[in-house]
């Protein structure tokens, strides 16, 4: 959303919104002009807005069906469009790349991003994470080309049309809109068809899906192979219709990034980037924030923060660590991210958190939800097999966290844990 916000103060828009809380992008968006307010409260929109002739609302499906603000719009007979619908509007007329998946979405939108940038294409980019390359999540430097992520939370990615697209991985999530995972599925399938004639659909090796695969040391038709690691860098050759470039260098840590490096790479082919020129954009991709981001990475303390939310994103991260650390001792600070996705995957979850040294377990996050009886963090504790592990306040994190003192810290969840992070980094940083 802050990324439509930005674009539509750039083409000369006069923009304001609400948020839940407030955040470093809400007070960016602010510094640039922008009015945000974070009370449902009618007398905070401003007078301006109040227009119905002259004020486009755009909401996404995390803001309640309850919300005031909202509903004022509605009754008034606004014009009101859901975020997805809005990008599908704008990128209808650029050559559009989408990014699908239930993961790696963000990191693999923001890398194609890099590589068009870097291969000087004229292109927008709505991001869904901050671009340590960009310092942002929007990039506009032309309109020939653009780069969105297709999300599949309230089908919201059939309202996309790309000339190119991606699915990253087709795991079960969002439960509570699809009810089981056979409709998640059939969702993906669905935003398949949306593809624009002559296009081309890139699938993850063994998706069920028919597109060119790209891969790991499997014979897709984009592949790695030869993988090593050098002083935390991933060094590898890459193979592709047009041929095989070696000795690529790639930053990221985790098998899972580089994959999403790899799919990034195929997309840009399609743009006519030269092979050269995206091989060192590979290596020049500098991350995204909250996405496996190195707080800090000293040779006695590794603090990562991810934005994790899903087991098989927890998963990715530890093997990610433990292939980088395979000897140290990792604590693991979790923050659920929504009751009905607790209480969903709650076993799965369990299973993919005892694996840490430590798990510290926070309250869960509800975002846009109600509690759920009996689905709450001491349940999901009570499920992991882990000796070493303890419910905390958030209030009471860093001081439990100066007690541990392992060599490797990872925080992980997509709710308010990101907000802790600064302030972990600088009491470990003076504690050290």
């Amino acid at each position: 959303m802050s990324a439509l916000a930005r674009y539509f103060q750039y083409v000369g828009k006069n923009v304001a919104g609400y948020d839940r809380v407030q955040s470093p992008i809400t007070s960016e968006l602010e510094e640039k002009g922008i009015q945000v307010h974070f009370e449902d409260d009618l007398d905070l929109i401003p007078s301006s807005f109040k227009s119905k002739q002259e004020t486009l609302v755009v909401y996404t499906p995390a803001v309640p069906e309850t919300h005031r603000q909202l509903e004022f719009f509605r009754e008034n007979s606004f014009e009101i469009k859901k975020r997805a619908e809005v990008l599908g509007l704008i990128t209808r007329e650029t050559i559009c790349f989408a990014v699908a998946g239930t993961h790696g979405k963000t990191t693999t939108s923001c890398i194609l991003a890099h590589l068009l940038n870097e291969c000087e294409m004229p292109l927008t980019a709505f991001l869904g994470g901050v671009s340590e390359n960009f310092n942002s999540n929007f990039l506009l430097k032309g309109t020939q080309y653009s780069v969105v992520e297709a999300d599949e939370f309230d089908r919201s990615f059939l309202q996309l049309t790309p000339d190119f697209a991606c699915v990253t991985s087709m795991d079960a999530d969002h439960l509570d809109i699809y009810g089981n995972e056979a409709e998640l599925q059939q969702s993906f399938k669905d935003f398949t068809k949306k593809i624009k004639p002559g296009g081309v659909l890139f699938i993850k090796n063994g998706l069920p899906l028919e597109g060119t695969t790209f891969g790991i040391e499997d014979g897709s038709d984009y592949r790695l192979e030869n993988i090593r690691i050098e002083q935390g860098t991933y060094i590898f050759d890459l193979i592709s219709p047009s041929g095989r470039l070696k000795n690529v260098r790639f930053n990221q840590p985790g098998r899972h990034n580089l994959l999403n490096g790899l799919v990034a790479f195929a997309m840009a082919v399609q743009a006519g980037c030269p092979l050269h020129r995206l091989a060192e954009g590979m290596e020049s991709f500098k991350g995204v924030h909250r996405r496996f981001s190195y707080e800090i990475k000293e040779m006695d303390l590794v603090f990562i923060d991810d934005y994790a939310h899903h087991p098989t994103e927890i998963n990715a991260v530890f093997h990610a660590i433990n292939e980088m650390y395979p000897e140290e001792e990792i604590t693991a600070v979790f923050q659920p991210h929504l009751f009905s996705r607790t209480r969903d995957f709650a076993d799965d979850f369990a299973r993919s958190l005892e694996k840490f040294t430590i798990v510290l377990l926070l309250d869960i996050y509800p975002a846009r939800e109600e509690p759920i009886a009996g689905v709450d963090s001491k349940w999901l504790l009570d499920k992991i097999k882990n000796p070493n592990k303890k419910l905390i306040a958030k209030s009471n994190l860093i001081q439990e966290l100066k007690k541990k003192r392992t060599k490797v810290l990872v925080t992980m969840g997509a709710g308010d844990i990101g907000l802790e992070v600064p302030k972990i980094k600088q009491e470990l940083i003076y504690a050290n």
